[in-house]
């Protein structure tokens, strides 16, 4: 997902239409508490069902070239709480862009600062017992004519709507993919009628490569920020980050 094109108060970024695996996937669901289920777009028409599920990202390591080169903000960085260095990326540079255009205060962005430096650890959804993934008792069960014990793994998942719109914020806990340990990750929920493309998604199926753009502006700017608070929240790694970011994007706004 890169920032396609950039007006004077407004960012048109673009979000891939095709893709089967990565950050952003379509998917189709009737209602908010069914499971999403992927949508081959190449040979599904799209529907008023269909959502875009972007698991959104904040910055981007600097040793990464090739995807530094989507940034357009690639001199502003920061060490992350990794020890990597990192330059805004994605979420970020649209809270720059916005607080850029006073879209969001700077009042508000220190109020955030403030706020997640003084949650308690405790709080950070990574330590938070209703984040935990819960198993139950194993029972012996038999399938197929096979003996086995049986367990249920509950993965907890909590959504949140930004603002007025039809924009979801989902934050699930699951097990780490690189590493040991469990980690709460962050989805960036809202339906295809929210995208803009050459020609009416509704009723018709994507183009090979296609891309549509969403559009990042006055009206949508604050659910930004909430997602980059929603990101300080989610462990401690997370809100060193943010904080980062936030005092990165102040010390702009003085020069």
């Amino acid at each position: 997902m890169y920032i396609r094109k950039i007006n004077e108060d407004r960012l048109r970024v673009a979000i891939p239409l095709t893709s089967t695996s990565g950050k952003i996937r379509i998917k189709k669901r009737t209602m908010l508490n069914e499971y999403g289920i992927p949508v081959a777009t190449c040979q599904v028409p799209f529907s008023q069902s269909c959502y875009v599920e972007w698991q959104i990202g904040y910055d981007v390591p600097v040793k990464d070239t090739e995807k530094l080169k989507l940034s357009t903000l690639p001199e502003l960085r920061f060490v992350g709480a990794n020890g990597k260095e990192k330059s805004l990326y994605e979420l970020s540079e649209y809270v720059f862009y916005c607080a850029k255009w006073g879209f969001i205060p700077r009042e508000r962005l220190c109020k955030l600062a403030e706020e997640l430096s003084g949650l308690k650890r405790e709080a950070l959804f990574d330590a938070h017992p209703d984040m935990a993934i819960r198993r139950r008792n194993f029972v012996e069960k038999e399938i197929n004519g096979i003996s086995f014990w049986a367990t249920t793994l509950e993965y907890p998942l909590i959504v949140r709507k930004l603002g007025a719109f039809e924009v979801f914020a989902e934050i699930i806990t699951r097990e780490k993919q690189r590493a040991v340990g469990v980690q709460p990750m962050l989805y960036l929920c809202f339906p295809v009628t929210e995208l803009h493309a050459e020609e009416c998604l509704l009723g018709r199926t994507a183009k090979s490569k296609e891309y549509a753009d969403f559009v990042v502006n006055r009206d949508n700017a604050s659910v930004f920020l909430e997602i980059l608070k929603l990101f300080g929240m989610l462990s401690e790694n997370h809100r060193r980050d943010v904080l980062s970011i936030i005092n990165i994007i102040l010390g702009q706004l003085k020069s």
